[in-house]
């Protein structure tokens, strides 16, 4: 059955992460995606290792279901053949700087004027607009500069490097399918096209969520481990005996008496509801030192029947092979283009 978005043509200049992942997600959905690749520039989700075949893995990955047209927008004929490709298209996604598309000749009022209809959406760093929108930057950046990291990791190392692109996928790729999907709402209502400005600086300020209103609403700035869900309190992770983790979000009444009772801490089952950081940190302590007594499959086994939000932290190969995420169906085979499968992550939205 064709996918949800099979009546949309998308045209994609973009590199990197953000918005190969936007497109990727549109082609999942089912929409027509067409590639637009410089000969000579570096994309380094191209290089990065590991490889398989010619490509890098991620590369191979990103490029799920899309086409791919390689031309030198800088060269004449290259524009003209965007102009007349863009007239059969509904969506253009890119990620230069601004002004760079403009100066190619292939911007936003350029196509426009050609296509009406258009939805052209921009992702970049810091926007189109600001002292900073010329600025280069990456996820790490990002995060700095919309005050995620400030709240992050322990008190007394600071901030870590994620292990995810927050920025670039929560906050590019995610808002910019957000609002490509709102903008074709609009147009089937209005017959209009409409111009998407997406700031992964933006989208990272807006996601800092719970933390963001105590900030701007109470006055009240969260650091690290100072707040309820950032190890403020016992909701952390805890080592085991073979140096594995146990993730413990046992908040409410009914999950931290179990997580108590399971640990053989009931007498605790007060301070897990104490607000007071004395009493949670005396908790952690505990909590800890008798995690550290079992290996993580030891705690699997006792966790497996109890409804207390405690979970083993486990490698994305170890995770492939949950069988909740195996019954989700969310590691599928994909041909990389020579006909030798690579196992990918399957799309998360499922139409039932």
């Amino acid at each position: 059955m064709p996918g949800p978005l099979s009546t949309l043509k998308v045209l994609d200049f973009s590199t990197l992460l953000p918005g190969p992942y936007a497109t990727m997600m549109l082609a999942d959905m089912g929409a027509e995606v067409l590639r637009v690749e410089a000969p000579d520039r570096v994309d380094l989700a191209k290089v990065m290792p590991p490889f398989d075949g010619k490509f890098s893995t991620t590369f191979s990955y990103l490029s799920r279901g899309k086409q791919t047209l390689q031309l030198n927008l800088k060269q004449p004929e290259s524009v003209e053949k965007i102009k007349e490709l863009v007239k059969d298209y509904d969506i253009v996604v890119e990620q230069f700087r601004p002004g760079v598309m403009d100066r190619l000749g292939v911007g936003y009022e350029t196509l426009k004027a050609i296509n009406p209809k258009l939805i052209y959406c921009a992702i970049t760093g810091y926007g189109q607009t600001g002292p900073h929108k010329d600025r280069a930057g990456h996820d790490i950046n990002y995060l700095a500069i919309s005050g995620v990291a400030s709240h992050c990791g322990r008190a007394d190392s600071g901030p870590p490097p994620m292990g995810i692109q927050i920025a670039d996928v929560a906050g590019g790729s995610h808002h910019a399918v957000m609002g490509i999907l709102a903008a074709v709402i609009q147009r089937q209502q209005t017959g209009q096209g409409a111009f998407i400005d997406i700031s992964m600086t933006d989208a990272a300020f807006a996601l800092n969520a719970m933390a963001g209103a105590a900030a701007l609403a109470g006055g009240v700035e969260q650091k690290p481990e100072g707040g309820m869900l950032n190890g403020g309190t016992f909701y952390d992770y805890y080592q085991t005996s073979d140096g594995r983790w146990l993730s413990v979000g046992s908040l409410e009444p009914q999950f931290s008496a179990r997580l108590c009772d399971a640990l053989g801490l009931s007498e605790m089952k007060s301070q897990a509801l104490s607000q007071k950081p004395d009493d949670q940190k005396q908790l952690k302590a505990a909590i800890q030192e008798k995690v550290k007594e079992k290996t993580l499959a030891e705690w699997q086994e006792i966790f497996a029947g109890q409804d207390a939000c405690v979970e083993p932290v486990l490698t994305i190969s170890e995770a492939a092979e949950h069988p909740q995420l195996k019954v989700r169906g969310m590691v599928i085979e994909v041909d990389r283009g020579d006909g030798e499968m690579q196992r990918q992550s399957g799309n998360p939205i499922k139409f039932v």
